[in-house]
C-alpha cells in the first residue's frame, strides 16, 4: 500500500487523540497484518468507498481507550460499557473524517459509512476486501492501540 495513503492515517490520529483527549500519542512501525484477530478489547471499524473499497478499523486497548475516555469527558471511566463503544465510534469517525480530508488533498476521494464497534477480547475483525492489512500500532501513556487500513488492489 502507498505510504501516501498511509501516513494521512496517522496524522489524522496524532491530531484527533491530542486535539480531543489531550492524549499524547506515539506511532509505531506499520506492518503487514496476516490474521483478522484484534489487538485489542474494543474496536471501531468503518467502510470506505471512493477511489477503491476498503475497511478502516481502530482497536483500543482497555486501558488505553479507558485513559482516552476519561480524558475525554473529564471524569474516571472504569468499565467498557455504552459511552465507551460510543466514544469509538466517534474517535474512528473522527480519525477517518480528517485522513479522508488529507486524501482529498492528493486527489483521491474517498466516502465512509457509520462505523460499527465490537467490544470483547479476541474479537475478529473482517475487512471487506482481500487487499493487504497494513497496521499501525499506537502507544500511549495509558497502553496501546492500532489501526489497520485495508483498501482493494
Amino acid at each position: 500500500m502507498d505510504v501516501k495513503v498511509v501516513n494521512p492515517f496517522i496524522d489524522a490520529t496524532l491530531k484527533v487523540l491530542e486535539t480531543m483527549a489531550h492524549v499524547r500519542v506515539i506511532p509505531g512501525k506499520p506492518y503487514v497484518k496476516k490474521d483478522n484477530i484484534a489487538k485489542g478489547d474494543v474496536s471501531g471499524i468503518i467502510g470506505i468507498t471512493g477511489e477503491s473499497n476498503g475497511t478502516i478499523s481502530v482497536t483500543f486497548d482497555k486501558s488505553s481507550i479507558l485513559r482516552i475516555v476519561s480524558s475525554m469527558f473529564g471524569e474516571q471511566v472504569s468499565e467498557l460499557n455504552a459511552e465507551i463503544a460510543d466514544a469509538v465510534g466517534e474517535l474512528t469517525n473522527m480519525i477517518s473524517g480528517q485522513a479522508r480530508r488529507k486524501l482529498e488533498e492528493l486527489g483521491k476521494i474517498y466516502e465512509a459509512a457509520i462505523p460499527s464497534v465490537v467490544i470483547g477480547k479476541n474479537h475478529r475483525i473482517t475487512h471487506i476486501t482481500t487487499g493487504p492489512i497494513i497496521a499501525i500500532p499506537f502507544t500511549t501513556d495509558g497502553g496501546h492501540f492500532t489501526i489497520e487500513i485495508c483498501f482493494a488492489k
